[in-house]
């Protein structure tokens, strides 16, 4: 992992929960990401990490959302660290995707509905590609000083979050926005997750998600698993959730770091 840029979003000297937090932008052979810390870490008292997920529209534009996720992690001593997808940003582009894409918006304009062959070429060659590399990711990130596991996955795209829960055994718990279109295979690979869930729907979404959600999350194996609930839109979730997602992580990854 080659660290391409770092700097302190606060100042370092400050204390309690305003204190800093140090960002490093990074590449992992030609994946750009973002790693955020709470000044307090060190070699000697890592802090659990975060994945934070987010939808195929390129770092530069969910950078806001995401610095505010990875503000209130640090603030409850968590790191936390995303990557570009592949083919977004400035990654190059997957024709495979984009060809599906272009499906998508022509079937959406002629108000026909989305099936499950188009939503298959959607989302599977994206996850088939990203989990792997968060996985990679994961290897790079865990070896730092400061930084300790079990990890945890927050966000979307919510079928990246289940292959990874069912796949990599270094995620201990899973935060999920089921706010996405769910390949067939994926509701199959939800019977095999077992880690605790925490899946955040949108009750108004206008991409019409909510039933795939309510039953993706009737098929997750999960023991532990909790659904919350909010009227609104796809981009209207409150903000009072991520306090309830902090929370999840904390009973979750603080309790099993050593």
């Amino acid at each position: 992992m080659n660290v391409t840029s770092e700097q302190f979003l606060a100042d370092p000297s400050a204390q309690g929960p305003g204190d800093a937090v140090l960002e490093r932008t990074f590449t992992l052979g030609d994946i750009p990401g973002i790693l955020w810390t709470p000044a307090s870490a060190s070699a000697s008292a890592p802090v659990p990490l975060i994945l934070l997920g987010h939808p195929p529209l390129g770092l530069a534009a969910m950078y806001p959302r995401l610095v505010d996720r990875a503000r209130h992690a640090a603030a409850a001593g968590f790191a936390t660290a995303t990557i570009e997808l592949p083919g977004s940003g400035d990654r190059p582009r997957l024709p495979v995707l984009d060809r599906a894409r272009a499906e998508l918006r022509r079937t959406l304009g002629a108000g026909e509905p989305v099936g499950a062959g188009l939503v298959d070429a959607l989302v599977l060659p994206l996850v088939d590609r990203a989990v792997p590399e968060w996985q990679a990711a994961l290897d790079a990130l865990l070896a730092l000083p400061g930084i300790g596991g079990p990890a945890g996955y927050s966000g979307g795209v919510i079928s990246i979050g289940v292959r990874l829960a069912r796949t990599e055994p270094r995620v201990a718990a899973a935060g999920l926005f089921a706010g996405s279109f769910v390949p067939r295979t994926i509701f199959e690979e939800a019977r095999q997750v077992t880690i605790p869930l925490h899946v955040l729907l949108q009750w108004d979404d206008e991409g019409g998600h909510r039933q795939a959600g309510l039953d993706l999350f009737d098929a997750f194996g999960s023991e532990e698993k909790s659904l919350h609930a909010h009227m609104g839109g796809h981009t209207g979730v409150p903000r009072y959730a991520g306090a309830g997602a902090v929370e999840f992580f904390t009973r979750h990854l603080h309790r099993v770091t050593p």
